[in-house]
């Protein structure tokens, strides 16, 4: 515990009353505190820490994140990998709608919400499954996800704006507009306020009320002045987001997000440096370089390696060759060295390990699955997958929540309005809304170690009721059962009328169990 002036000033004075007042303090350091707030170990002395608001940490520091972060991706592949590894397993072909009504709170019967089902998913894919539904009529909806959540990811947040004008022939003024979050900045680069701040205006609770939006990127090529667009955060007249903000909320006040390897940069440029310091190293390794030395030390003019088949050679010569098996003659006092760099380095796979299975931590990706090799045993391989998987889940769901179901209630809202979609009482009560508004999101499946044995768990659920045909055809295929089950009746109709269907539940039907042979009968055989 370290004295300060006082305490050698009252030591000087009176060593007893010292000696009282250090067993206080070291008293008081025991019963209570905690240990890594100490401010007297040497360990923490140089621990310099603030304590700011959410603003105050992202704001200050977003702009070279996102450059980094940016730059990551493009050069270095462990960041690339991540970020494709995350989307390609949370968005992959796209999350697909499926309509699910309250149908109870709707007074409809089986057939009828089916009926209505079915005709808002037909309707919806007229839109989505189009490049109609992108303002710059180059996406899809399922495109627009994977280029939401990308952005998300590398930038820490997107915006996608909810335009609306009439094009061509399209039913729906509805469009899509994303934007780059370098875009949303104060009007006339004010500084940050409490209802002002990252180009984020807010109301006295905090919710966003307009999104001051350049009309240029910063960085463009072309610049024509600053301007901004102040753009209202919701429709006043529906309640609904004209402006959709993506980002993941760490802090309570948080006005911007931070992109998604914020916490590994500087190990994954380290790395990434190391790679390709150990990657020269072993280049210039495989290069045999071969110094001549003399005792003047004057550099002789060597040309460009020829082989030949001269087995030696005399101080007159004027070239020096390498040769297979070649046997050399040196003149007096020159004598040859070689370059051994010493590559390739065999602790450079256990180093880069180690610092990856640690950036597998920060980013929630188990090590086998963010190298996406798996050397371990099937329980091993599986258990990483399902960890990385219950990531996947969340991210998925935290997608399907703030864009997907957003921008299906923008487009549902116009269907039912230009009498396109039948809803009666959808504008008159917000529940009767929501009852209309009901959706599931379906993805891609998680990939099998074993399908066999992922098969036969499946059915073992089916047999016990633990699950439903949906739930699991959604987990083995990422299909849709009811939409699968009319094809399925008839494939089987058109099967049995062949003769076939009774093939194929003989060869799936379980092979019977061989009874063991009575001793009587072992003995006669004997």
């Amino acid at each position: 515990m370290s004295e300060n002036f006082i305490d050698r000033a009252i030591r000087y004075i009176d060593p007893v009353r010292a000696k009282q007042r250090m067993q206080a303090r070291a008293a008081m350091a025991i019963v209570g505190g905690y240990s890594g707030a100490s401010n007297s170990k040497r360990s923490l002395s140089s621990w310099l820490t603030g304590n700011t608001d959410a603003d105050s940490s992202v704001l200050s520091d977003l702009s070279k994140l996102r450059s980094r972060s940016r730059d990551l991706v493009r050069n270095s592949p462990i960041a690339t990998g991540a970020i494709s590894l995350v989307v390609n397993n949370t968005v992959g072909t796209g999350l697909k709608l499926q309509s699910r009504i309250d149908r109870a709170y709707l007074k409809m019967d089986d057939e009828e919400a089916e009926l209505w089902e079915s005709e808002v998913e037909r309707e919806w894919s007229s839109w989505a499954d189009s490049q109609e539904c992108d303002c710059a009529r180059t996406l899809t909806f399922n495109d627009i996800q994977s280029l939401a959540f990308r952005q998300t990811l590398e930038n820490g947040d997107a915006f996608a704006l909810m335009t609306r004008f009439r094009r061509g022939l399209n039913p729906y003024m509805l469009k899509i507009q994303m934007i780059e979050g370098d875009r949303v900045t104060n009007k006339n680069n004010l500084s940050n306020t409490a209802l002002l701040s990252g180009g984020v205006q807010k109301d006295a609770y905090g919710a966003p009320v307009f999104y001051h939006v350049l009309k240029q990127h910063p960085g463009a090529v072309y610049q024509s002045g600053a301007e901004w667009d102040l753009l209202p955060a919701f429709n006043n007249r529906t309640g609904l987001r004209n402006v959709i903000h993506l980002y993941n909320v760490l802090r309570p006040g948080q006005s911007r997000g931070v992109p998604y390897l914020a916490p590994v940069i500087e190990s994954l440029k380290q790395l990434e440096r190391y790679t390709e310091a150990e990657l020269m190293a072993a280049v210039i390794s495989g290069m045999f370089t071969v110094f001549v030395e003399t005792e003047t030390g004057q550099n002789l003019p060597i040309p460009a390696f020829n082989p030949t088949t001269e087995t030696s050679a005399t101080s007159s010569d004027e070239d020096y060759k390498l040769g297979n098996g070649a046997i050399v003659g040196l003149a007096p006092g020159e004598k040859v060295s070689t370059a051994n760099p010493g590559r390739p380095n065999e602790a450079f796979d256990p180093f880069v390990t180690a610092i990856l299975r640690q950036i597998g931590m920060a980013l929630e990706i188990p090590y086998e699955v963010l190298i996406r090799h798996f050397s371990s045993s099937y329980s091993a391989s599986r258990a990483a997958l399902l960890e990385s998987w219950r990531f996947f889940r969340c991210r998925r769901a935290w997608l399907q929540q703030h864009f997907c179901q957003p921008v299906y209630e923008n487009w549902l809202t116009e269907a039912v309005a230009f009498g396109r979609i039948s809803a009666p009482g959808y504008f008159d009560d917000i529940k009767t809304r929501q009852a209309y508004c009901g959706t599931i999101w379906i993805g891609d499946a998680p990939g099998q170690i074993d399908p066999m044995k992922e098969v036969n768990a499946s059915e073992k659920r089916l047999n016990l009721g633990l699950s439903t045909l949906d739930e699991e055809t959604v987990l083995l295929t990422g299909g849709d059962f009811e939409r699968n089950y009319p094809r399925i009746i008839k494939e089987r109709r058109l099967m049995e009328a062949a003769g076939m269907w009774q093939t194929v539940q003989a060869a799936n039907a379980p092979a019977p169990m061989k009874s063991a042979p009575d001793k009587e009968d072992d003995l006669e055989d004997t």
